[in-house]
């Protein structure tokens, strides 16, 4: 059986009031509150013949239905309508995002997180960039007095690292010159494994009389670099789930808290593909997550992309609007973390 055009506008308004309610939908409520120009007989007819097909799902106790991961998927590819962003909202995502373009690039990711769970009223995560895929960008080692330098190293995913490095003598400023020079000739663009034995004693052979400082930026670099936890994962918002009247139940609030809490289940929620990416019910990759939807995007630092930011919540959030707000704060977040290549 094919979904003809009535059936679509039927299933449309259904989807958009169980969205809005997240109360089973019958025949009446539609014939009452939508201009179907349908009877209400006919409408359950065609409710009846979407159940068959897939689009919807019979709610036991209750004459109404709602609907199934198959509509919400039919709804996100073919039904919805591009949601739109207030000024307030606007003006708020400006603000917070362009100011923690100042700090480093987990801390615009924090901000972000926190401002979407702010604006979609649902958790939201964000895959930090994995450092074991980074490249040096720079080290510059930097006087702090006559026995201490701080090392500060720039990963080409915005990641910053700072140590101090203990000298048994003082070194001119010309001389660190030199010796930054030498670190980022023979160190730049490189990744762990590209730190190989014949890296190290090139930059020992180079760095002859300066064996203290040879001694200690290995480890840090080393230490910068093989982070046993290769990426992290940022959560805010997980309690908002309890605005929505089917999570006052304390089992499936204690279930969703779990399974929100848990990071290894959250990065394998985080595709790393491009593009704005819907994940419904039973689409996600593991059992846990069968009764949420996560919609998540991936974010860039030059050309690269480095992590995934995702809003999760049940399947009848508002797609519309998620989608639109968090391609909005993605697109500030890309260019703002790209004010890191001016580096």
């Amino acid at each position: 059986m094919e979904i003809d055009e009535r059936k679509i506008r039927i299933l449309q308004a259904i989807i958009n009031d169980y969205i809005k309610t997240g109360e089973p939908v019958g025949s009446r409520t539609i014939s009452r509150r939508y201009d179907i120009g349908l009877s209400s007989a006919t409408i359950r007819n065609e409710m009846a013949d979407l159940e068959d097909m897939g689009y919807l799902e019979h709610i036991h106790t209750s004459s109404g239905r709602k609907p199934s991961d198959k509509g919400y998927r039919l709804y996100v590819d073919k039904l919805m309508q591009p949601g739109d962003i207030s000024l307030e909202e606007e003006l708020l995502i400006n603000g917070v995002l362009i100011n923690a373009a100042l700090f480093e690039v987990d801390k615009v990711l924090r901000k972000a997180t926190v401002l979407l769970s702010r604006l979609t009223n649902l958790a939201c995560v964000v895959k930090t960039p994995s450092v074991k895929k980074s490249c040096l960008k720079t080290i510059q080692l930097i006087s702090i007095d006559n026995n201490n330098l701080l090392s500060v190293i720039v990963t080409d995913s915005g990641i910053i690292k700072n140590n101090i490095i203990r000298i048994n003598n003082s070194i001119s400023s010309d001389k660190l010159l030199k010796i930054n020079n030498i670190l980022n000739i023979r160190l730049k663009s490189l990744t762990i494994e590209d730190i190989n034995l014949e890296v190290i004693n090139n930059l020992k052979k180079d760095l002859i009389g300066y064996d203290d400082i040879f001694n200690a930026i290995i480890p840090v670099l080393y230490e910068c670099l093989n982070e046993e936890d290769s990426s992290n994962v940022f959560m805010e918002g997980e309690t908002n789930i309890f605005q929505y009247p089917e999570y006052k139940d304390m089992e499936r609030a204690r279930e969703f808290l779990s399974f929100i809490n848990d990071k290894e289940f959250l990065k394998k929620l985080l595709p790393d593909m491009e593009g704005t990416v819907v994940s419904i019910g039973e689409e996600n990759y593991i059992p846990e997550a069968k009764d949420y939807s996560v919609i998540s995007k991936t974010y860039f630092i030059g050309d690269k992309s480095s992590g995934s930011i995702g809003i999760i919540g049940p399947t009848r959030m508002d797609y519309s609007k998620v989608i639109t707000i968090l391609n909005r704060v993605i697109d500030t977040v890309n260019k703002n973390l790209n004010t890191y290549d001016d580096w």
